[in-house]
């Protein structure tokens, strides 16, 4: 059984703020990229620079949204993903932009995402390493699978970083059919 009290203090958090930057890290940051994308329904861009060499594949987050709606961008370099993903915010043409870091950005750079987030009315994720991130964020997130025999979608969720509260955790798992995120009780909770 879920605490009442432990889902209402989720969705004080989740889905993220609008009009503003937050930022994820983590060996689940990527599934919790795809469950921001599929809670904010609409047009998401994930942009990365094009010397990574995994690839994306919008198939492989049907359970999350539909893959028609990802719209993928590579820049040549850390300079243009983030001139890419600043105009992408202010236009306000996406729902969400999806933003890989592989180096840590400034406050400047991180102003400058979050006033162009604000203009445009878009939410904005930077997917950084752990050990990253950038003192302009809304709200910084780290996310790791649960081990569990039975479900292979529990995920820890800890909220790092809140410019408007205080750090939280919730396990959480994600519920395809429904295409939401359902707060899992502790054991013995």
């Amino acid at each position: 059984m879920v605490n009442a009290t432990m889902t209402s203090e989720f969705q004080k958090h989740f889905p993220l703020k609008e009009n503003r930057v937050h930022e994820v890290c983590g060996p689940s940051a990527v599934s919790f990229a795809c469950a921001v994308a599929g809670q904010a329904r609409g047009t998401a861009l994930w942009v990365r620079t094009a010397w990574q060499t995994d690839q994306i594949n919008p198939l492989g987050f049907n359970h999350y949204f539909d893959p028609h709606d990802l719209i993928i961008a590579k820049g040549k370099d850390e300079t243009e993903v983030l001139a890419t993903a600043e105009e992408t915010l202010r236009s306000g043409a996406v729902t969400l932009a999806i933003i890989e870091l592989t180096k840590p950005i400034g406050l400047t750079v991180g102003r400058r995402l979050q006033l162009a987030a604000k203009t445009g009315g878009t939410i904005g994720l930077c997917i950084i390493q752990d050990g990253m991130g950038s003192n302009a964020a809304e709200t910084r997130w780290h996310c790791a699978p649960l081990f569990d025999a039975t479900d292979s979608t529990l995920q820890r969720w800890k909220l790092i970083k809140n410019k408007s509260g205080t750090f939280k955790t919730w396990d959480i798992r994600w519920d395809a059919e429904t295409r939401r995120i359902i707060v899992v009780s502790k054991t013995g909770q």
